[in-house]
């Protein structure tokens, strides 16, 4: 009997990332990840404050609708979109009702409308839960027929952001204008006794201030008692909570004195209107400089975004059309004309030009393209026409990829973060408890009458302890620092990868294809006297153009280099381990090592055989030529060191960190290259297999190791590392198993990927120490407790002025780091030296 008959299936792992609204501050984003994790089968959660955006996995149990019903009852619903698919097959009303409600049906799915005539239907969910492909099962369940629709309106981040900054601008101008009489009829003798005497302090001013400030706390400060009352009754409160206890209390108690004084004990009568008022306006202006700076945060993905073309030139029939991008297909020949971006993914097929490629690798040198080069999407032609053939579209484009690796770092969470989340978790309602105990405190120890000080001391400090400024503080960090890298060429594959990278104590690199070029090339030509170099290397080519050795084809590439003309061998002959010879224009040409020589008889002649013990010493590779049974000169050959490769070594020893070579070369190749190099620590004659080993030694020896490569050999080790970095002109392989992946190949984009992680764990230090000092500071003030010693105390309206104040100073100085970076200074002024450890 087969065991899996009536067994359920199991189901697949779904994952999900979807935009959060109501998140203000650190506490809001524990709750939404508890309620999350509370999920059965829920793991990887991980949400973001400063992209409003959540991401888990459900592995069986719970479901898409699940996680939005979770949010929902935590108080964070996930926004709506709006989906659109086109259905074929209708042909009448009850049509059009049979797919609605199958529509309808779907989890998640808040209402669904479909169009008879023009065979369309509109479904409303909340966004990333609900997916293209369920809609279009569940009207062929329904049955009928069902396709995505290319051009369906999609609310993006950026769209969303647009018309949050309109709603905030728009609610700020409202509280402005109607608190600005309240603050003038407060002002009292100051202002309002010269110009409305007899009125400023009268029962009518009053009822004007109850007024107005009803309408402030209606209107444009709906927003903090819609979110913060049911957060609060639920007994999850969050900063919006906190300003609506504030702005509520000290509303309240105005409007107790101003209509009915009788009620609280004499000379407590006392209004705070103007404070209730201006606590909505303050925080506001607050909301609106942090939305522009949040606007800014993301910039730098959006503008790499923004440089695909929106259409394409395709040849089709020897004819230029153009078509938009998205109807681009694998295959199609697009033509590319002077000063214009490339359009696609592919391959040249005919012209040449240079092309600017700063925006994937960093690099402004433009790189000469022509035939059988490949072409990024998004890339500045220059001054040539190119015709390219598209071999990736869509979400395989390079240009995708960028920014879906980007953006999958910066939804990620650092391991600092988690500090900050466990404290904040308990923040919000430790500041209730506060400011209570300062109510009581005050209502018991102040002098009659005491009402009015317990309220505004507690008011404050609600206020100012908001804590936006703490849950802004990682993520703004990390998403202006990815964007910055990503502009550098630098690409994180997750945020935690930057704080691994600033802990690393020693950087291991492969050599091969990452301090050298990886493509061997003869470097020195030196012959004996009586020959001619050109006709030595033609000769050298003739016969090696029949060799399969590595080396031959950089003696082959060598002679096309100068121009020369090569001679097809008449007779040729190889001997594994010796070397090449044959007939070449006549000519008895022989090409080995010196064994070879010797074994056919030919003389070694001593200054040639000196010069070749000296090349060796460097790292190369000298290959001895004979003529007519005369030894007549050496090729040597090696694989050169990239340009930067002693500079950024050097840079990276100055910072006190262990630079190990990592190779298969045999130890005297090796030892000369990284002589040449500057480097101490070499592992030479390592296999592939080695190379996990020889990260397990030094991380042992040193510390936390960072490995950069770019082969296929390289990926174990790559994966072993503490943060494996990988040259993004390797292979896929290599690079898929990176945490970073140096776009330009350039070893100094890794000193300069290492001074960005520096400067991205510098800032968020700098601003979790500000949020939190913060804080300490200035709740003790807000509660009053330097009163009795002569101190100032802080009213409700400087509190909210100073809570705006600290989440738009992180924000700031998260900003600096669009500046951060940069190629790296010479080792000379390289930054400190990283202490090792003990």
């Amino acid at each position: 009997m087969d065991a899996s008959i009536g067994t359920a299936p199991v189901p697949e792992p779904v994952s999900l990332s979807f935009p959060v609204d109501g998140m203000s501050c650190a506490s809001c984003v524990g709750r939404v990840e508890r309620a999350l994790k509370a999920l059965p089968g829920a793991r990887d959660v991980a949400v973001n404050l400063a992209t409003n955006r959540a991401s888990l996995v459900l592995d069986g149990g719970a479901g898409p609708a699940d996680a939005a019903a979770a949010l929902a009852d935590a108080g964070y619903p996930v926004p709506e979109t709006e989906s659109r698919i086109a259905v074929a097959g209708m042909s009448c009303a009850s049509c059009v009702g049979r797919v609605e409600r199958a529509l309808a049906a779907l989890p998640g799915v808040s209402g669904a409308s479909v169009n008879l005539v023009t065979g369309q239907a509109a479904i409303r969910h909340p966004e990333g839960l609900v997916s293209t492909g369920d809609l279009v099962a569940a009207v062929a369940a329904a049955g009928y027929e069902a396709r995505p629709l290319d051009d369906g309106p999609r609310i993006d981040p950026a769209t969303r952001q647009q018309a949050e900054g309109r709603a905030l601008r728009r609610d700020l101008a409202a509280a402005a204008l109607l608190s600005a009489p309240v603050v003038v009829l407060d002002m009292g003798g100051h202002m309002g006794g010269h110009v409305l005497p007899g009125f400023h302090a009268g029962p009518a001013a009053a009822l004007v201030q109850a007024a107005l400030a009803t309408l402030v706390l209606a209107w444009p400060g709906r927003r903090f008692f819609l979110r913060g009352v049911p957060g609060l009754l639920r007994g999850h409160p969050d900063m919006n909570a906190l300003v609506a206890l504030g702005a509520g209390a000290a509303y309240l108690y105005s409007l107790v004195s101003a209509l009915t004084p009788g009620l609280l004990p004499a000379g407590a009568a006392h209004l705070y209107f103007e404070a209730s008022v201006l606590i909505v306006t303050l925080i506001l202006l607050g909301r609106n400089l942090e939305a522009g700076a949040r606007g800014r945060t993301g910039q730098a993905i959006a503008r790499l975004m923004d440089l695909a073309p929106k259409s394409a030139r395709v040849i089709r029939d020897g004819a230029e059309t153009e078509v938009p991008l998205a109807e681009l297909r694998i295959g199609d020949v697009v033509r590319v004309r002077p000063g214009e971006r490339v359009a696609a993914d592919g391959a040249v097929v005919s012209g040449t030009s240079h092309v600017d490629e700063s925006m994937v690798t960093g690099e402004p040198v433009p790189v000469r393209k022509g035939p059988g080069d490949h072409m990024v999407g998004g890339t500045l032609n220059g001054r040539g026409s190119l015709d390219l053939r598209v071999d990736a579209v869509g979400g395989a484009t390079v240009l995708a990829q960028i920014a879906a690796l980007v953006e999958r770092a910066q939804g990620g969470k650092l391991p600092i973060q988690a500090l900050v989340d466990r404290v904040t978790g308990r923040f919000v309602p430790a500041v209730i408890g506060i400011a209570l105990a300062t109510f009581l405190g005050w209502l018991i120890l102040a002098p009659a009458p005491a009402l009015g000080p317990a309220l505004v001391n507690a008011v404050a400090v609600l206020i100012i302890a908001c804590p936006c400024a703490m849950g802004l503080a990682t993520p703004t960090a990390i998403l202006v620092g990815t964007g910055r890298a990503a502009g550098r060429g630098i690409l994180f594959r997750d945020g935690a990868a930057l704080q691994r990278l600033r802990d690393v104590r020693v950087v291991a690199l492969d050599k091969t294809g990452t301090l050298t070029e990886g493509r061997p090339r003869v470097t020195d030509l030196v012959v004996a006297a009586g020959f001619a170099e050109d006709e030595a290397l033609a000769l050298a080519a003739g016969l090696e153009s029949r060799s399969e050795h590595p080396l031959a084809g950089a003696v082959v590439a060598a002679a096309r280099a100068r121009g020369l003309d090569r001679s097809e061998p008449e007779r040729f002959e190889a001997v594994e381990g010796f070397g090449v010879s044959g007939r070449v224009a006549g000519r008895r040409v022989a090409l080995g090592a010196p064994r070879y020589l010797d074994r056919l008889g030919i003389a070694l002649d001593p200054d040639l055989a000196a010069r070749a013990g000296e090349l060796a010493v460097d790292g190369k590779s000298p290959i001895h030529l004979a003529l007519d049974g005369r030894h007549a000169g050496l090729l040597a050959v090696a694989d050169p060191v990239k340009p930067g490769a002693r500079e950024a070594v050097a840079a990276l020893k100055a910072q006190g960190l262990v630079v190990a070579m990592v190779t298969g070369d045999d130890a005297r190749t090796a030892a000369g290259i990284a002589k040449n190099l500057g480097i101490d620590d070499v592992a030479a004659g390592i296999l592939p297999g080695g190379k996990v080993e020889t990260v397990k030694g030094l991380r042992a020896a040193h510390g936390p190791v960072a490995f950069v490569g770019d082969g296929i050999n390289d990926a174990p080790a790559l994966a072993e590392a503490d943060v494996g970095l990988a040259i993004g002109t390797g292979t896929d392989i290599a690079v898929e198993s990176a945490d970073v992946v140096l776009m330009s190949g350039e070893p100094q984009a890794l000193v300069e990927a290492l001074a960005l992680s520096r400067a991205v764990m510098a800032n968020i230090r700098q601003n979790l120490f500000w949020a939190f000092a913060y804080n300490a500071a200035l709740i003790p003030v807000a509660a009053g407790l330097l009163v009795p010693f002569g101190g100032p105390a802080l009213s409700p309206v400087l509190a909210a002025g100073a809570m705006a104040f600290s989440s738009v100073f992180v924000l700031g100085n998260a900003l600096r780091l669009r500046r951060a970076g940069g190629r790296a200074a010479p080792a000379a002024e390289a930054s400190a030296p990283v202490p090792r450890p003990a």
